[in-house]
């Protein structure tokens, strides 16, 4: 029997080693016995738009572009509208980041990167620091 897609986001979530733990803050969930994986799939039940971006940012820029994202990623999390919010940093090549981003809908998208945050954090400081960006949006399943 096939897995529904929501249970496999969320496996595969825990299986990249990734936990809600660095969530708290940003959105306390209610529950505290509950297991990583029922948490998962309360957080991606009702779908939602997901964005992965991936960067590679200009040589000798990997540092400033994490000390930007450290800042910039707890105000991502507790934007009204997002309800998934990650940022990894490649182990093999530090100057890529990876952005997993589970947002309502598409209006809370619009709002997210129309937020004084990405304006200045994101698109006044960081993009000029990268070599390549690509984003693709996904609907969940």
């Amino acid at each position: 029997m096939k897995k529904p897609a929501n249970r496999r986001t969320a496996l595969a979530l825990l299986g990249a080693g990734l936990t809600l733990a660095s969530l708290a803050e940003a959105k306390p969930i209610k529950e505290k016995n509950m297991s990583n994986a029922d948490q998962v799939n309360k957080i991606v039940r009702d779908g939602g738009l997901l964005v992965v971006a991936e960067w590679e940012v200009k040589d000798g820029q990997a540092e400033r572009v994490a000390e930007i994202l450290g800042r910039y990623q707890p105000l991502a999390q507790r934007s009204e509208g997002v309800k998934l919010f990650l940022i990894a940093r490649g182990k093999e090549n530090p100057g890529q980041f990876l952005f997993y981003e589970l947002f309502e809908n598409e209006a809370a998208f619009a709002a997210h990167a129309e937020s004084e945050p990405f304006k200045t954090l994101i698109a006044g400081e960081a993009l000029a620091l990268l070599a390549k960006r690509v984003r693709a949006q996904y609907s969940l399943i």
